[in-house]
């Protein structure tokens, strides 16, 4: 067998799951893939938050990415996950939805060379650990230039049940305490998954490069 990380230092996800990202979705749909876009992202594209072109870090099957490349927006979504990737093609094929996908490793986006005017987040920031999430930081900016927004939307601590790996609020503060970024909101919202259906805590952040 070939190398299942495909070359790269497997993430703290990984390395406790035993297996690369890939694997959760070859029998079937991952933990975190609804088959729709999340609720938060629907309302952020309706209040027109997204705009110029558009990175989907982490993309999965690209539910997120095709809504709002359905806006007429030019997106590019990324992931580690090639059998994720693949399923996203075939649904932007099916619904004739123009949207690029292509395998990228979210701790070295500059190996994209290219800028985007905004970046959506949607579960990535909270698989990563402390030491990941100063390198994914750091990569982010490499992507990104003056008035760039990156929306992150990541499980919270609050409420009586949370998600894996839940950020505190402080927490997701600190980590674009640098780099130029400038934490404008961090509000509550619920991210929705195959096992909480009514959905579970989440912060949703508005992050821009000063």
């Amino acid at each position: 067998m070939g190398d299942p990380f495909g070359g790269r230092q497997p993430t703290s996800h990984e390395r406790r799951a035993g297996a690369p990202w890939d694997a959760s979705y070859r029998d079937g749909p991952a933990p975190w893939d609804i088959g729709e876009p999340q609720p938060a992202v629907v309302r952020l594209a309706a209040e027109g938050g997204f705009t110029g072109t558009v990175l989907d870090a982490g993309c999965g099957t690209g539910d997120n990415a095709l809504h709002v490349a359905a806006l007429g927006l030019p997106v590019l979504g990324v992931d580690v996950a090639e059998t994720a990737l693949e399923l996203a093609r075939a649904k932007a094929e099916a619904r004739g939805v123009a949207a690029e996908f292509a395998v990228a490793d979210a701790l070295h986006l500059e190996r994209l060379g290219r800028t985007f005017d905004t970046v959506l987040d949607c579960g990535l920031f909270h698989a990563l650990d402390g030491d990941e999430r100063r390198r994914y930081v750091a990569s982010l900016a490499a992507v990104t230039e003056r008035d760039t927004t990156l929306y992150v939307l990541c499980f919270g601590d609050t409420g009586p049940e949370t998600g894996p790996h839940p950020v505190g609020e402080g927490e997701l503060r600190a980590s674009f305490d640098t780099d130029g970024w400038g934490l404008t909101a961090v509000e509550p919202r619920t991210i929705l998954t195959r096992f909480a259906e009514a959905g579970l805590p989440a912060w949703l952040a508005t992050i821009r490069r000063a």
